[in-house]
């Protein structure tokens, strides 16, 4: 994949997907740091962790600044918990978006000229969540819109010298997938609505932003790669009546 040697900051690398993408970027050959407000339970092999609160610009600016050299970075740092838009006020609200926003805006500034001389890459990490109604999570969801539209706008600005691509992130089986899902039963039941019978796996969203960081995607910017095992099965076609026994 062309990464040995180079330079590879994931955000919120810590754990879950963003354990998964620094993991796969330190099997690739790329010397991995990760940054977060909490260091990982458990050491990630092959990888440096520097404690950044990321929602601080002069703190990520001092972060990327002792950096020698950055190839690649992803912003996989975000989430949210489920609350309903009306059981919160316009600030709480604004606060995810500034998460899943604006700090991976914060983190592409501060990372901007070293990736530029380096003719490095941004992968954002994306979801779903973005593409369509999501309730219960709608500023994530809005913000995950946001942030495709800024990857694209990013990658017309920034070229040729630095590409910018997004991961559209589906259901991702990580250890936190009992609070959004429930029991086994309850994540086996939601597994099967995926046409590929399964969540993703923090190492499936690992290789697809290797590749979209990699010598093999040099072509590619602007883009938004779907990691979602398919989809969604469409509910009407198990509401329809019509060859329902077909």
């Amino acid at each position: 994949m062309g990464l040995n040697g180079k330079v590879a900051v994931v955000t919120g690398g810590t754990r879950g997907v963003g354990a998964g993408v620094a993991r796969a970027f330190a099997e690739a050959g790329a010397d991995v740091v990760t940054c977060a407000r909490r260091p990982p339970q458990e050491p990630i092999e092959k990888t440096e962790f520097f404690p950044v609160d990321l929602r601080d610009p002069d703190a990520v600016h001092a972060f990327f600044a002792q950096l020698p050299r950055v190839d690649v970075l992803v912003n996989n740092a975000g989430g949210a918990p489920y609350r309903p838009l009306d059981r919160s006020g316009a600030e709480w609200h604004a606060r995810v978006v500034e998460l899943n926003l604006i700090t991976p805006l914060t983190a592409s500034l501060a990372a901007y000229e070293q990736l530029r001389r380096a003719e490095g890459s941004v992968v954002m990490i994306g979801s779903v969540s973005g593409t369509r109604p999501s309730p219960g999570t709608a500023a994530y969801g809005a913000a995950k819109a946001g942030l495709e539209n800024l990857a694209r706008s990013m990658a017309v600005e920034w070229a040729p010298e630095v590409r910018v691509n997004t991961l559209v992130v589906g259901m991702v089986r990580t250890e936190l997938s009992a609070l959004h899902y429930g029991d086994e039963d309850g994540i086996e039941a939601v597994s099967r609505t995926v046409p590929l019978g399964r969540m993703a796996t923090p190492a499936d969203v690992g290789a697809a932003a290797v590749f979209l960081a990699s010598d093999s995607a040099a072509y590619i910017s602007g883009a938004s790669l779907l990691v979602h095992g398919g989809g969604e099965r469409p509910a009407f076609l198990d509401a329809a009546t019509a060859n329902k026994e077909a």
